[in-house]
């Protein structure tokens, strides 16, 4: 089992042991539904053409993948929002690994929904040294395929949680990605892909460095 792997297994076992039966079960009945979906068949997927993107940084300035591409290499890590701690387990386990990744000759840059204010708390409480991005709205994410709209039965879960998602991402329409990793070379072709719509899933950092 690879650390980020054994890190998730002990956040399941805290959460199972700090959350209601019925939180646990709404949130287990939203991922079955999202599996409905045929999310990962529909997306993007390896050898297509990777779109462009223009989006604004925690600091609010726009970075355009066309001037990334030029050094090389680039992976999209796509995260929930600073709320969801299993994507702050991976954004961490990232960073831990960013050497790694700069070695290879790529560009590690995060995406999410919420707004650069909320992006750049978590940056600055984290210590990331990536750029992390807002796809406004999802529209990003919505061109990928990758972004879906939570269920009705489960947001009030969410906000009995103090997880209000018209706050982190700035509208009413609570949608989200799904955690995704792209690879994307100099061509703008994806060259790897892991998505899980069971956001408790998360990617094998080693097996993303080899496939540098």
């Amino acid at each position: 089992m690879n650390t980020l792997a054994k890190q998730i297994e002990d956040l399941n076992h805290e959460l199972s042991s700090q959350l209601p039966q019925e939180i646990l079960e709404a949130f287990g009945k939203s991922i079955e539904d999202l599996k409905t979906q045929r999310i990962e068949e529909n997306s993007i997927q390896i050898g297509e053409q990777m779109p462009g993107f223009s989006l604004p940084n925690a600091s609010g300035k726009i970075i355009n993948s066309e001037d990334i591409l030029k050094d090389g290499k680039i992976i999209l890590a796509f995260y929930r929002g600073s709320w969801c701690p299993y994507c702050n387990l991976e954004l961490k386990f990232l960073q831990n690994n960013l050497s790694q990744i700069k070695d290879k000759g790529a560009t590690l840059i995060a995406i999410s929904p919420q707004s650069p204010d909320h992006s750049l708390n978590m940056t600055e409480k984290n210590s990331l040294e990536f750029e992390v991005l807002t796809d406004i709205d999802n529209n990003f994410a919505k061109r990928l395929g990758i972004a879906f709209q939570l269920q009705d039965f489960v947001i009030p879960y969410y906000n009995g949680l103090g997880i209000h998602l018209s706050d982190f991402n700035k509208n009413n329409d609570h949608t989200l990605p799904v955690p995704a990793v792209f690879v994307v070379d100099e061509n703008s072709l994806v060259t790897y892909k892991f998505l899980d719509v069971n956001y408790m899933n998360r990617i094998d950092v080693e097996e993303l460095i080899q496939a540098l």
